[in-house]
């Protein structure tokens, strides 16, 4: 099994002068298609998201992010229990059914966002974890949010999912990871869709609720 995530790790190809390792590629290609089918709330949402995890803990971790590192670690744990949450809510009319965040939990989220990060990025920095703590502890505390709120059903994870990609866009290119920011914007474009998506099927699940 080391010899193997070694291989994903060394092996790669070239794209404009650029190494792309195996591992990030299809790390990042799983990634993309796990945002494809979350609009979509398919089930395979998670487990392919578990294999994205998994080759992307590692390319992390060889790039000396250690926020996104232990991210993939959170973030692997959240796909168990996501899997989990979407098959109680699956209906045989609407799929697994979304909603729309109430005031205070989209207070609720803004707040732990905003705590989480600098709470994190202190963390990163004492540990000498990342050479970017606040965009790194961003990242991970967002993308933590996000996919418990997708776990949850509620729309607004779209939002977050947004602004973890404003970040990383550039601190993936920083760190030399240009395939990785292709998808980070490839990955904008797909949460922008998803978004609306999600909303039209929350407004069906409330008019069907009220009837």
């Amino acid at each position: 099994m080391e010899a193997a995530v070694h291989v994903l790790l060394e092996q790669g190809f070239t794209v404009l002068g650029q190494k792309i390792a195996y591992a990030e590629f299809f790390g990042q290609l799983f990634a993309l298609a796990v945002v494809f089918l979350a609009q979509r709330r398919s089930l395979w949402t998670w487990p392919v998201q578990l294999a994205s995890v998994a080759l992307l803990f590692t390319v992390y971790l060889s790039a000396q992010l250690g926020g996104l590192a232990v991210r993939q670690v959170v973030v692997g744990l959240i796909a168990f229990y996501g899997w989990y949450a979407w098959l109680r809510r699956r209906d045989p009319v609407f799929g697994v059914v979304v909603r729309k965040g109430s005031t205070v939990e989209r207070l609720a989220v803004v707040a732990a966002f905003v705590v989480g990060t600098v709470a994190f990025a202190l963390v990163l920095d004492a540990l000498h974890a990342s050479w970017a703590p606040w965009p790194d502890a961003a990242i991970f505390v967002g993308t933590v949010l996000a996919f418990a709120l997708q776990g949850l059903g509620l729309v607004e994870f779209w939002i977050v999912w947004l602004a973890v990609d404003a970040i990383g866009v550039p601190l993936q290119i920083q760190s030399g990871l240009y395939f990785s920011a292709l998808i980070y914007t490839v990955f904008a474009v797909l949460v922008i869709r998803g978004w609306l998506d999600w909303n039209r099927a929350a407004k069906r699940t409330a008019v069907a609720a009220a009837a």
